[in-house]
């Protein structure tokens, strides 16, 4: 090996052969960028899987009602009514125009999403002759309708992005609240540490379900409001506990012993010096915590205390499955893979950041 080639090496901090190992944990690895991939796809939802039109012409002028629903609206010309397109009153069915206008043949023309239908839309109406709620898969609704005729696929897709987004929220402001927690017990211990640990394990054994049903019968929690009620009753504990070990751990070290002899604050020893050296089993928690809350979205919607109706959802759509004694497969089906899926992906990249940072496994993976 060339001294060039060695000095490379040796070059590499910590952090960039940890990165190095991860990826060599293929399924880890691919697991990270399909799962990042599709969260960020799904951001783009209402232009790809949407009742409304991408883009209307109409007696010379255009309208693009889908970008407006994913930019807050900069894009829409007015506010749009089937008046505006010689239909009946109230919100235009773009897919009925989009026939419309090819029947007149008038130079007017509608161009409509990859899959032309919203998670929201009650399709009563669109259900062939004979046809009630819910429809088995076709080639219009690739996995059904559900017990409102409303389209399972899309509500599932949304479904995907409000779980994610819920666990990663809940998972950011939960180690905030461990981390300082957390820091605190370990790192002052005695009384601190003794009187805190008794606080958190009165908190830990509150029933956590039984509360959440009290306070969803005097209001109606919203997506923030139901993750921030998830992250006080139970999600900020179980990084407390890994954070105040590592600082245990860590304030025994002799960088620990020389930052105080020089003098500097307790907030910055905790924060500047021990923190960064705690991370391992912090990060190596984090994809553990996500299928936590997760899980907990989906059985909170499963049991009707999650989020108010008629947001899309994974254990909502069980729910209705489940109320079906089954019978309608379709329903129950496209959730519970989806779910098995995602945490299938998340739990193969919790493994592979476990090796990648665990210091044993870390000569192996050489």
């Amino acid at each position: 090996m060339s001294k060039e080639n060695n000095n490379t090496i040796n070059s590499e901090s910590i952090l960039q052969k940890r990165i190095k190992n991860f990826k060599k944990i293929k399924r880890a690895y691919y697991s990270f960028w399909i799962l990042v991939t599709l969260y960020i796809l799904s951001f783009f939802s209402p232009i790809l899987i949407s009742g409304n039109a991408l883009m209307v012409k109409y007696n010379d002028s255009y309208s693009f009602p889908a970008f407006g629903d994913l930019f807050g609206g900069i894009f829409r010309i007015s506010h749009l009514d089937g008046t505006d397109f010689g239909m009946e009153t109230g919100p235009p069915n773009y897919r009925a125009m989009k026939e419309k206008f090819k029947a007149e043949n008038a130079g007017n023309w509608v161009m409509m999403p990859p899959y032309p239908y919203g998670p929201n839309e009650v399709l009563l109406n669109e259900l062939k002759e004979g046809e009630t709620p819910p429809t088995k898969p076709s080639k219009r609704h690739i996995f059904g309708t559900d017990t409102q005729a409303r389209d399972i696929f899309a509500r599932a897709i949304y479904g995907f992005q409000i779980s994610i987004s819920f666990a990663l929220i809940a998972l950011i402001f939960s180690y905030m609240i461990g981390i300082i927690l957390g820091g605190i017990l370990g790192y002052f211990g005695g009384r601190v540490d003794l009187f805190g640990l008794r606080f958190i394990e009165v908190f830990s054994v509150l029933p956590f379900l039984f509360i959440i049903m009290i306070l969803v019968r005097f209001i109606k929690p919203s997506f923030f409001m139901l993750a921030f009620l998830v992250i006080l009753l139970r999600g900020w504990i179980g990084i407390t506990y890994f954070v105040r070990a590592e600082f245990y751990r860590e304030k025994a070290r002799d960088y620990v012993a020389a930052a105080n002899a020089m003098g500097q604050r307790d907030w910055k020893i905790m924060f500047k010096h021990i923190l960064p050296n705690a991370l391992t089993s912090v990060i190596t928690f984090a994809p553990f915590a996500i299928i936590g809350f997760i899980s907990s979205l989906v059985a909170l919607d499963f049991l009707g205390f999650g989020l108010p109706v008629p947001t899309p959802s994974w254990g909502e759509l069980i729910r209705q499955g489940a109320s079906q004694d089954l019978a309608y497969w379709w329903i129950i089906l496209t959730p519970l893979v989806l779910i098995f899926i995602t945490l299938v992906m998340v739990t193969f990249i919790g493994e592979g950041v476990r090796q990648a940072f665990d210091p044993k496994e870390y000569s192996r993976l050489q």
